[in-house]
């Protein structure tokens, strides 16, 4: 049966015509946070290239620094005055334009008191029209399939509608580049499965790039053009695995290839080798 979302409409990201090198580049990325004995330093000599349209996930036991990661990565963080850290080729300094977090705790990131187009349109608020306003907030809620939704509240909705949602507020900015802390991680197996298999089909759409983080090994390797995980403390790149699967995926067919399953064990034994076990990576 064909997709219902093939009829809906197309929503372009940021223009990328005029950019050329990576999305984001980092070259000894550090960062320190203050802790009860003083600063401790979480991410050391972290060098990652992200190409325009490449979805890359990382990968590490809690504790590592993936959100740390995001969060320089996202202009919410600085790192040690020796790192450098450039989106789209302009030094990150704070929030870059173009970048857009999805975060995992979606109930928490939703106004109650407004509607589900109202809320998609708060980051659109005072920088475009009203009009256009209107347009890109109906497009958005299409893309995601809560076009019929639209005058809900976020109460009303499930988990997977809210965090539904809080993407189609992202992807009303248009945005060159997504960066998403554990979107997935507190929906049940059915829920996520069918927003992975929509996140790709907006990438498609978009041609967005992507930093994605994630526990779940499955859902590493079945969303990711390449998997990078963390290791150590203070934490830096160890591994660097890249994800050669045809696209588009999908979930049976896809997690059935011999190069799903030969992929998803190296993964795997990477995270074992290095932790010694599996801990909380799934």
């Amino acid at each position: 049966m064909a997709s219902p979302l093939r009829s809906r409409p197309e929503l372009t990201s940021v223009p990328t015509s005029d950019v050329t090198g990576p999305a984001y580049e980092s070259h000894n990325l550090s960062v320190d946070l203050d802790s009860s004995e003083g600063a401790r330093r979480i991410l050391t000599g972290v060098d990652l290239e992200v190409a325009q349209g490449e979805f890359v996930s990382v990968l590490g036991r809690s504790g590592t620094g993936k959100t740390t990661l995001l969060r320089v990565l996202g202009g919410l963080l600085d790192p040690t005055a020796d790192s450098t850290v450039s989106f789209r080729g302009e030094p990150v300094e704070g929030p870059p334009e173009g970048a857009v977090f999805v975060f995992q705790n979606y109930a928490a990131s939703l106004l109650p008191w407004r509607t589900i187009e109202r809320n998609v349109d708060l980051g659109l608020e005072g920088k475009v029209s009203k009009p256009e306003m209107r347009q890109r907030t109906a497009e958005a809620l299409a893309l995601v399939g809560l076009a019929d939704r639209a005058k809900d509240y976020p109460w009303r909705l499930s988990g997977g509608m809210q965090q539904r949602v809080q993407l189609a507020r992202a992807l009303a900015v248009r945005p060159s580049a997504l960066l998403m802390d554990e979107p997935f991680g507190a929906l049940d197996a059915m829920t996520k499965s069918s927003l992975q298999d929509e996140l790709q089909r907006v990438q498609e759409r978009t041609g967005a790039t992507i930093v994605f983080v994630t526990h779940d090994i499955d859902e590493a390797v079945y969303l990711s053009d390449r998997i990078v995980v963390l290791e150590g403390s203070p934490a830096t790149i160890g591994h660097r695995i890249d994800v050669d699967l045809p696209r588009p995926r999908h979930q049976l067919a896809t997690k059935e290839l011999p190069a799903f399953l030969k992929l998803r064990r190296a993964v795997y034994d990477t995270i074992v080798d290095v932790h010694g076990q599996a801990g909380d990576v799934a």
